[in-house]
């Protein structure tokens, strides 16, 4: 898909001059006298004088006839209007001493040449009718502000962040020109629209639980989305889900952001009773799931436009974590992993819905069904046209030490097979210790999948478990390394 850019270029530019330098050398002239309008002078040589082509005088032309010979005639300087009141009597201007300054105009102002509005000499457009011009001055440097919150409920481009901690974003600079990007979310100077908090965002709504859903580098926007909940306590409750927006169809990115916003509720809101028995706890999770992929489907029928060339669908896939039980489903082609800590250990937890997979059922390898023609078809989906959005649901008990790995296409495209990841996150740990922790490792996934080509949006939600043990503080200098923080929740990248 395409997108026209929406923003203004570098053009030309205008320098306010004071009015008193308007004024023609002629108009000023000696021997001028009073104008007509003003009292103020006039050029005496406006019109011919002497003898004519027939030697006549006074105005040198047959049948002239001087203006004080017609009725009503007004000599220069009065004001013909004044008696009636239809307009304004103007006083006479000295040619000595410049006109009065019109009502907020200084010496030096910049002004747009299209509409006449005040501009500031940094600015590269006219904010009143979008006139572009050249900066003439560099911009001040702006005052430090308070992180903004892109995560409203209603119609907002980022997740809003479920857990302990408030939302953060870092507004980064204009790409364009360096400027600063304004709450509008256009630069100031160029007027180049700005990074869309959309193309990067991350949660972390506790230290065992964290997920980075990306760009990526070859696509105009972030089509996937992710909602992540998680109670304080390591290995207790938590709630991850990514939905991958369908690129062929039109606006997926909402549909996304409204399948994993709404199932993320469902499955928050559905928590079973800490009194129950631990069978009726997992059926009444499967049952929740089962909802909560029903609800995000209509979630996408309500918030897309119903008609429309190729319906809004999107693809689904939850994991829910009840102590040492995880209950996962899916619909579409996004998984969700187990990757233990223990080699040859790690599984791929869900079946796809797609083209690729219905080859691997009848005897084609992995790698070559998931690289053959129409790999990422899907044959189910959320949305309008949907032929089947019932999730394909199991169960798993949490092993031992290890993640729970809920992500996009755009990650597994590199590394499908879990044992494949599993050898990704042990040399990233051992590159780096601070990735034992959740949020480090999803940026470091996240980074991973860019570096190898980040041909779609990239997703990765993570949960640790460590069973028996308290969760290790990790090495600041992951932080460092990988560029998030212990406050980051949601943020700009």
């Amino acid at each position: 898909m395409t997108e026209r850019p929406d923003g203004k270029a570098r053009g030309g530019s205008y320098r306010h001059t004071p009015p008193w330098e308007r004024h023609s050398p002629d108009a000023t002239t000696a021997g001028a006298g009073p104008s007509p309008l003003t009292g103020g002078p006039t050029s005496t040589s406006t019109s011919p004088t002497g003898p004519g082509p027939d030697g006549e005088s006074d105005g040198g032309f047959p049948g002239y006839t001087p203006p004080t010979a017609f009725p009503g005639y007004q000599p220069p300087g009065a004001n013909p209007y004044a008696a009636e009141g239809d307009f304004p009597s103007y006083g006479a201007v000295s040619a000595d001493e410049p006109p009065k300054a019109i009502a907020g105009e200084q010496e030096g102002d910049f002004v747009c040449p299209t509409c006449g509005d005040a501009v500031e000499p940094w600015e590269g457009f006219c904010e009143s009718c979008g006139q572009v011009m050249t900066p003439q001055a560099p911009m001040p440097k702006a005052p430090t502000t308070a992180p903004q919150d892109p995560t409203d409920e209603e119609g907002s481009i980022a997740t809003r962040v479920s857990g302990r901690r408030g939302p953060t974003v870092r507004r980064h600079p204009c790409t364009e020109c360096g400027g600063e990007v304004g709450e509008d979310n256009y630069c100031q100077v160029c007027g180049a629209k700005g990074p869309d908090p959309r193309d990067h965002y991350r949660e972390l709504p506790a230290e065992w639980v964290a997920g980075v859903c990306d760009r990526g580098v070859r696509h105009h926007r972030n089509e996937d989305a992710m909602a992540i909940a998680a109670d304080e306590a390591p290995g207790s409750r938590a709630v991850l889900v990514v939905c991958d927006g369908v690129s062929t169809a039109e606006d997926s990115d909402v549909a996304s952001l409204a399948a994993a916003r709404t199932a993320r509720g469902v499955l928050v809101a559905r928590r079973p009773s800490a009194m129950g028995l631990r069978g009726a706890q997992v059926a009444a999770l499967r049952k929740a799931l089962t909802e909560a992929a029903e609800q995000a489907n209509e979630a996408v029928i309500t918030k897309t436009r119903e008609r429309s060339h190729n319906a809004s669908s999107c693809t689904f896939v939850a994991a829910v974590v009840e102590g040492n039980d995880i209950v996962f489903g899916n619909v579409g082609d996004s998984r969700a992993y187990w990757i233990d800590d223990r080699s040859g250990a790690s599984k791929l937890l869900t079946t796809d819905d797609s083209v690729a997979q219905s080859r691997i059922a009848m005897g084609i390898d992995r790698e070559t069904a998931e690289n053959g023609p129409q790999a990422h078809a899907i044959t189910k989906w959320l949305g309008r046209d949907s032929p089947d959005s019932v999730p394909t649901i199991d169960t798993m008990t949490v092993p031992g030490p290890g993640w729970l790995l809920v992500c996009s296409d755009g990650l597994w495209n590199y590394a499908s097979e879990a044992e494949e990841l599993a050898a990704l996150i042990t040399e990233a740990i051992e590159r780096n210790p601070g990735n034992r922790r959740a949020r480090t490792l999803a940026v470091s996934l996240t980074r991973w999948a860019r570096m190898k080509g980040g041909k779609d949006n990239i997703t990765v939600a993570l949960a640790r478990f460590d069973p028996g043990t308290e969760s290790d503080p990790a090495d600041a200098t992951a932080d460092r390394h990988n560029g998030s923080s212990a406050s980051d929740t949601t943020s700009q990248e």
